[in-house]
């Protein structure tokens, strides 16, 4: 299954590690950190067009590759129809 998460972006949800709020987790120095660094290394690719919402955490040929979506957490989880499992 797939996942559209703005900006004509589409994502594979088997390789989905978790989807983040931005304003939440950004609270934590290690979060910050992790972000800093997949910066620096070229990990992070930015799809919003505005301020970002979230991030999504995607596992991509064994290494960690994080989108930035402007689309909040829940209207992501609504995409993955995740919702229908719980």
């Amino acid at each position: 299954m797939y996942i559209n998460i703005g900006a004509a972006t589409v994502l594979r949800t088997e390789n989905i590690v978790g989807i983040f709020d931005m304003d939440n987790t950004t609270v934590s120095a290690r979060t910050r950190r992790y972000l800093n660094t997949a910066e620096k290394e070229g990990k992070i690719i930015n799809v919003a067009e505005d301020i970002p919402k979230s991030f999504v955490v995607v596992n991509e040929d064994g290494e960690n590759i994080i989108y930035l979506s402007q689309l909040s957490t829940s209207t992501l989880l609504k995409r993955t129809n995740y919702i229908n499992y719980l």
